[in-house]
């Protein structure tokens, strides 16, 4: 393995002299891409309502896909004849993949956890599978994704402080085999793979220290903070990022899974983080709510239905002011697949270029200001 490659992958080019927001560039064998930056949900490896080449044009080079739900299906047997995920989707760009750690949170009446690994009872047909920390990497070598996760566990955010230590402790264990396995095996399609452990820990910040610290020992290119984002109040998850960027390495990128809002992207910016993901945009746009820089739009309100103005005349999306909120209102009134995909593009768009201000405002050395007043905009609305 080219483990020269390996070591370079992330390098800080500028840093704010008045909080922990910084400009990196993440490096792969598909291509850089500029942190801080928001990644669309593509689970089954397509993003719903938008082609390969819509999501390019956002602009956007970095999918992530999920481990768990592409092997139920299509499995790996038909991701390998066709030559990866990157192949198999007609995407080119970055793809990072979720290890299926997630689903130990969301699917926990369909599985049970050992100390070996954990069994899932298939949301489709009811059928067992049991992933264990290598089992996970030899799937993401199959998906071929450019950065792979390891599996953890995921607790809710309101369970007790007992299950937050079983849940590090298990992390902690599975990460060391998943490296392990992850050393003894190749890439299947010529290309490097990244893979990042996950901090655990609840909300109980000496915990998240301890999991924190014990996955730098085993000295990966890149961490990712989990387990927030699934019930916890809004601060406690601010509580733990804030206190996570004096504990990671700050040579190397951090990616903060689940999250979320845009509001919860800028104040995590403050706090060192690199990389997000979030089903938010997508989801709410299939639910009518669309984002702006004014503030979130319900396009089903009779309110819109003779509006003819822009849907955001702020935006710098060309479809953003094609249509009309009485159209997209009316579109989404009669059931239009269309209206899922016009507000699915607009919420894409509003994150990719939400991002691109962020970065800008920091290479300017003025991204404070503008994030307190972003911030106070979007909590008074």
């Amino acid at each position: 393995m080219n483990k020269k490659f390996m070591k370079n992958i992330f390098k800080i080019n500028h840093s704010s002299k008045k909080s922990s927001a910084r400009i990196g560039i993440l490096k792969t064998q598909h291509g850089e891409i500029e942190t801080p930056f928001f990644m669309p949900i593509a689970t089954y490896g397509a993003v719903k309502t938008q082609s390969s080449n819509e999501i390019k044009e956002l602009p956007s080079n970095i999918l992530l896909s999920n481990t768990y739900h592409l092997y139920i299906r299509p499995g790996t047997e038909i991701l390998e004849q066709a030559g990866g995920l990157h192949k198999f989707m007609n995407w080119n760009q970055i793809i990072l993949t979720d290890s299926g750690g997630y689903q130990v949170y969301s699917l926990q009446g369909m599985r049970k956890i050992t100390d070996d690994g954990v069994t899932f009872q298939s949301h489709l047909d009811g059928s067992k599978h049991h992933f264990t920390p290598e089992k996970v990497v030899d799937i993401q070598r199959s998906i071929g994704s450019d950065i792979m996760m390891m599996l953890d566990v995921c607790p809710s955010g309101d369970a007790n402080k007992q299950k937050w230590i079983e849940a590090l402790n298990l992390t902690t264990k599975w990460a060391l085999r998943a490296k392990k396995h992850y050393d003894e095996t190749e890439p299947l399609y010529g290309h490097e793979q990244i893979i990042s452990p996950i901090v655990q820990g609840g909300t109980d910040l000496n915990l998240r220290k301890q999991s924190a610290l014990e996955l730098i020992d085993i000295d990966c290119d890149m961490y990712a903070i989990g387990g927030l984002a699934v019930g916890e109040p809004k601060a406690e998850m601010l509580k733990v990022v804030n206190f996570m960027d004096t504990i990671l390495p700050k040579e190397k990128p951090r990616y903060l899974m689940g999250v979320g809002t845009p509001t919860d992207l800028v104040e995590s910016i403050l706090n060192g983080v690199d990389m997000f993901d979030c089903v938010i945009p997508t989801r709410n746009a299939r639910n009518s709510q669309l984002f702006s820089f004014d503030g979130k739009i319900n396009i089903r309100n009779a309110k819109y239905k003779n509006d003819f103005s822009p849907i955001d005349h702020n935006s710098f999306s060309l479809i953003s002011n094609t249509y009309s909120k009485a159209y997209l209102h009316h579109l989404f009134k009669t059931n239009e697949v269309l209206g899922l995909r016009i507000a699915t593009e607009h919420n894409l768009k509003f994150y990719i270029h939400l991002m691109a201000k962020v970065r800008q405002k920091i290479k300017d050395d003025c991204f404070e200001p503008w994030a307190k007043d972003f911030i106070k905009r979007y909590n008074n609305e």
